[in-house]
């Protein structure tokens, strides 16, 4: 027995000694290979940071980043999806910072939690661009989003328009969001010069599945609602039109049942439903507009360039939010059946 175990003991060493071995050699490959992405960087890389990528809107925008990239002649690195989660966010954020990146596009999800990351870029004087959404806090390059006061206003004066009396639903996005709250407050707002109209309201935070279920049980307490003003067709669009067409409430555009609806995004999805009169109109968010200058600007910043407030040289106008904050609004239009198939207004459909 005992001289048994001198071998086996030998041989549990020398196992032990092989393991150690591959774990430093695969340790040492692992630095390798983040140094060499941190090097990469260095060289000049541009973290992409997408909100979510559930939305027709996001898969957009994130199809035309590498497109205009290539077009700027930037590196980029590969873009990271925050899936909704602010937190996961924030340290998506701090990882691309720690990959080294020199400056960052960020879709922010929630307008005050993102200023944490914001804080840790100009820690390392690491330039940053919000796309979409206005940070609360925190120091940016620029904004790059459209006005999302004018997509409620928008949205109410065609509601007020073409329905003259009657209960109309606004699906609310996350009001954690400046879009979520620009929209609801600026629709809200105007449909107090439509004295004939009461306004609905379902908070569904982005959601497809909480709208639905809300506006399920909206419809069934309201079945004389005469309009619905949806915040983001990309996730709303689906599940509203199918709960209609439950309730036996989905007629086209013309019928005299016909619920007047207003979109916001833009997606070829929209365009189809306003071809087929399920939907009135949708006020198109520009996604290769947001893609293209959140690039340019971060490229410009990159370079020491500043800008001031005022009309730009592509349609747009750039204001200030707040002091040394500036936002660059970019035009969004009104897409009806009557301009449906002008395909300059095709913002969200890679060309």
């Amino acid at each position: 027995m005992s001289f048994r175990k001198g071998p086996q003991k030998a041989r549990r060493i020398s196992s032990f000694r092989r393991s150690l071995f591959a774990v430093a050699a695969a340790t040492c490959v692992g630095a390798i290979a983040l140094s060499g992405h941190a090097q990469a960087a260095d060289a000049g890389k541009i973290g992409l940071d997408l909100p979510l990528l559930t939305s027709p809107f996001w898969q957009s925008y994130n199809n035309y980043l590498p497109k205009y990239a290539k077009d700027m002649g930037l590196d980029i690195l590969a873009p990271v999806n925050s899936n909704g989660d602010p937190v996961q966010q924030i340290t998506d954020m701090n990882n691309l910072l720690n990959l080294g990146a020199k400056g960052i596009v960020v879709g922010p999800l929630d307008s005050a939690a993102i200023s944490r990351a914001l804080d840790a870029a100009a820690a390392k004087n690491v330039p940053v661009v919000a796309v979409d959404v206005a940070p609360t806090q925190g120091k940016v390059a620029m904004v790059v989003r459209a006005d999302n006061h004018a997509y409620g206003e928008k949205a109410c004066k065609y509601i007020g328009e073409h329905v003259k009396s009657g209960k109309v639903v606004q699906i609310m996005g996350d009001l954690a969001s400046v879009n979520g709250r620009d929209r609801s407050e600026a629709f809200r707002s105007c449909m107090k010069g439509f004295p004939g109209l009461s306004v609905l309201e379902i908070p569904a935070a982005w959601k497809g599945d909480v709208a639905a279920t809300a506006l399920d049980s909206l419809l069934t307490a309201n079945p004389d609602v005469k309009g619905i003003y949806m915040q983001a067709g990309g996730v709303y669009l689906s599940p509203t039109l199918q709960t209609l067409r439950r309730k036996q409430m989905l007629f086209p555009a013309g019928d005299a049942k016909h619920v007047v609806i207003v979109s916001n995004d833009g997606i070829p999805q929209e365009f189809e439903a306003i071809r087929r009169g399920d939907i009135d109109a949708t006020i198109s968010q520009p996604a290769d507009s947001y893609a293209k200058y959140g690039l340019f600007y971060i490229k410009a910043a990159l370079a020491g360039q500043t800008f001031k407030p005022g009309p730009t040289d592509h349609g747009s106008n750039i204001i200030q939010l707040s002091p040394g904050v500036l936002e660059d609004q970019l035009p969004a239009p009104l897409v009806t059946k009557a301009n449906v198939d002008d395909k300059a207004l095709w913002g969200n459909t890679v060309k």
